[in-house]
């Protein structure tokens, strides 16, 4: 297993396969995906699952975080979220927060991460922002 900055093209058919598969590949762009990190997680060789994250000053958000599903439930989005965090560790970020699926926010509670009262609909899909915020800057 490996996990790696990668380009956004090589994250782009598995954010769609994995939540928007109906959708052009189009819809799972962001605004922001020219300036953020993509991050991807390889086993034996093929990317399985994938994340962007965006600082903004002493916050970060990640979006678009995907497992192939034949992948699902056998620990690699644990291990790449965990990245994650541990790389927002460095950058000393104070705040990183999510548009959590309510249907996932009992995996992102696992992670110290709570639920806001924020919450919205997109395309019949019910979100709840998340987030996990430190008493000082830095874990």
């Amino acid at each position: 297993m490996t996990i790696k900055e990668v380009s956004l093209d090589q994250i782009l058919p598995i954010r769609q396969q994995v939540m928007w598969p109906d959708k052009h590949i189009d819809f799972v762009r962001v605004s922001e995906d020219e300036q953020g990190i993509h991050f991807g997680l390889f086993a034996e060789g093929n990317l399985i699952s994938v994340v962007s994250v965006f600082i903004h000053g002493q916050e970060a958000q990640f979006r678009k975080f995907a497992t192939l599903e034949q992948y699902q439930g056998k620990g690699y989005g644990s291990r790449l979220l965990q990245y994650i965090f541990d790389f927002l560790e460095e950058k000393k970020v104070s705040r990183i927060w999510c548009n959590a699926r309510i249907s996932k926010a009992g995996f992102y509670q696992k992670f110290g991460m709570n639920t806001t009262a924020a919450a919205f609909e997109k395309e019949g899909m019910e979100y709840v922002v998340m987030e996990r915020v430190f008493e000082k800057q830095g874990f």
